[in-house]
């Protein structure tokens, strides 16, 4: 009986062995069930510094924008494959400082679809830095997702021998790929820091740490893993009222810039020229010269929507009914946008309403 259990034993030992994987076979299984488990992260390209070259290492400041594409981005950061299952698409190619309108919905439109899409966790945006705080506003009012969407630039080309690019990108799909990101609103990553893409600004030109927000970075990447210190507290993206579903085209508005000595010829010929609403960018409180006054209230009367904002680069707090009678003039401001994200947000307001007093609310919730 003894050697009747040993022949039963033997064979059942030798199948439990032989089923055991090998050390090889064991980590390509690890591997495997890690890939598995990765998020998916989809890199639309746009063009800007990111993607430019420079005729020498030492060129940092001198360079063509927008010269690589997406596949040869992604190629440049191996690395990626170890944060998420990462695909490009190349949405456009060119310096974000010739990004129109029209752009700026086309690629609206392509990022609802792709957070409409089962099989994408995260969006990562790569972009130009002159414009690139603009469209991350515009993105962050008509994206109605909660998950990630990262815009992300680089202030020197990969030619450079102090390039910021590949680290960017990197935190960028780290950010995008994490659950921790979900819910945010849409994020920019510079320079080691996770941006709150309403309140990120370019404040210089020529310093990797270019992009600051008045009000702090929301976190930091580190190594590839996010680190949180505060939430966005307007109202954003799956809380928004708008829909870049329901957007066929923006109106027109522009900017005025103010000054000592102005005068009010900028703002007569944008008006003529069809400008629906004019951010006044002014001194200080959003402050308007007395040589303005007469003929912004002028065209108000006539219909065009007079918003009050501050040129003042780290912060300007625009403040109503101070500096001027907003509620008598029926101007409104812009609560602590700067100027070109005032024109953002006015833009995508005015798809809903022309009424000052609404828009006035927007200003103040988002």
């Amino acid at each position: 009986m003894i050697q009747a259990a040993m022949k039963t034993f033997v064979p059942s030992a030798l199948v439990l062995l032989l089923a055991l994987p090998t050390g090889a076979s064991a980590r390509e299984a690890e591997q495997q069930q890690q890939q598995q488990a990765l998020a998916n992260v989809v890199i639309l390209a746009t063009g800007g510094t990111i993607a430019g070259a420079g005729a020498s290492a030492t060129n940092s400041a001198t360079y063509q924008a927008a010269k690589l594409g997406v596949d040869k981005l992604i190629a440049g950061v191996p690395e990626l494959a170890n944060l998420a299952k990462v695909r490009g698409e190349q949405v456009m190619q060119i310096a974000s400082e010739s990004i129109t309108n029209e752009n700026l919905l086309q690629l609206g439109k392509r990022v609802a679809e792709l957070a409409d899409s089962p099989d994408v966790d995260g969006i990562v945006i790569t972009h130009g830095t002159d414009t690139l705080e603009e469209t991350a506003y515009f993105l962050n009012l008509v994206e109605k997702t909660e998950k990630p969407i990262v815009v992300v630039g680089s202030m020197r080309p990969g030619t450079a021998m102090s390039a910021d690019g590949m680290l960017n990108l990197y935190n960028a799909v780290a950010v995008a790929s994490s659950k921790d990101a979900r819910g945010k609103g849409v994020l920019v990553t510079m320079n080691d820091e996770i941006q709150s893409g309403r309140d990120v600004s370019k404040m210089i030109n020529i310093k990797t740490e270019a992009f600051k927000s008045p009000w702090g970075p929301l976190g930091m990447v580190v190594e590839g893993k996010s680190y949180w210190f505060r939430l966005p507290a307007k109202r954003h993206t799956v809380n928004s009222e708008f829909d870049i579903k329901q957007i066929s085209g923006l109106p027109a508005v522009d900017i005025a810039y103010s000054y000592g000595n102005v005068s009010d010829t900028a703002y007569k010929a944008l008006a003529q020229n069809g400008a629906k609403a004019l951010i006044h960018a002014g001194t200080g409180n959003g402050s308007v010269s007395s040589r303005v006054v007469p003929a912004l209230q002028e065209l108000r009367k006539n219909g065009v929507q007079i918003i009050r904002s501050s040129h003042v680069n780290a912060g300007g707090f625009v403040l109503r009914n101070a500096e001027q009678p907003d509620d008598k003039n029926d101007w409104i401001v812009a609560h602590d946008l700067n100027p070109q994200k005032a024109r953002i947000l006015a833009m995508v307001a005015m798809t809903k309403t022309q009424d000052s007093k609404e828009l006035q609310r927007i200003f103040w919730e988002y």
